[in-house]
């Protein structure tokens, strides 16, 4: 039986990304900063343990009672949307801390002993931003990007210990916490300035041509952990698959 341990799960794409797991058979560590209990199915294949990935002595506290895991999926993350004139650089480095250094932090954690058995998966959840850049949106994207080219150079080096590194980007999920999940208001990031040209963007965010699911997610997740044939990046939802062909 195979272990996943997955970052943020307390709600969204990480919770949903749980669930799938467990269907499949897996046993499930799903993390998340403050556990919240009745969110997962009641099951001894199912731990939820506190993970902090900003925090050194958080992740090793989470790995050192999860013993040998088989995937590890880093999906916690933190959104931002406005103009990034109005972005204080505290929350640039906030935003960095959990996206991006957070990612590497957790990866690094793993890579011993995945390149000791000479096996393991690294899914890392980014963003179709990564495709295709969209206004107001400066700051998520350059910390998700960053992980890209983190992964697609460390997915070569890993290679020679037979780990392989995924990268999963889903599409927009109006349904998710991404813009909630900020201490900032929409309006302290939205200066008058901007507002003229803010409007017509955050319309058409009213109403997407196509959404991603919670669950295009979770299973572009599963397909991915369970993908052998070198395929590093793919894209979860229809409109991130659709800006991917267009790539």
């Amino acid at each position: 039986m195979k272990t996943v341990l997955i970052t943020g799960c307390s709600s969204g794409y990480g919770l949903e990304t749980a669930r799938h797991f467990h269907s499949q058979g897996w046993t499930v560590l799903a993390t998340m900063r403050t556990p919240r209990e009745g969110i997962l199915p009641r099951s001894d294949r199912i731990r939820v343990l506190p993970l902090d990935v900003t925090n050194a002595e958080s992740i090793s506290a989470a790995l050192e009672v999860s013993g040998p895991i088989d995937v590890l999926v880093n999906n916690a993350g933190i959104g931002v949307v406005g103009a990034f004139e109005a972005t204080p650089m505290t929350h640039v480095r906030k935003v960095f801390e959990t996206n991006t250094f957070g990612v590497m932090a957790m990866t690094q954690a793993v890579i011993p002993q995945f390149r000791s058995r000479r096996s393991g998966v690294v899914v890392n959840v980014t963003s179709s931003a990564t495709l295709a850049p969209m206004p107001l949106a400066a700051v998520y994207t350059a910390s998700k990007m960053a992980i890209e080219g983190f992964m697609g150079s460390l997915a070569h080096e890993l290679r020679a210990f037979d780990i392989r590194v995924k990268l999963v980007a889903p599409g927009y999920a109006p349904t998710t916490r991404f813009a909630q999940n900020t201490e900032l208001r929409i309006d302290e990031l939205i200066p008058e300035a901007y507002a003229s040209f803010a409007g017509p963007i955050f319309a058409e965010f009213a109403r997407p041509a196509m959404v991603t699911k919670e669950s295009d997610v979770a299973e572009a997740v599963w397909h991915a952990a369970n993908d052998v044939s070198g395929q590093l990046r793919f894209p979860a939802g229809p409109d991130a698959v659709a800006l991917a062909r267009a790539s």
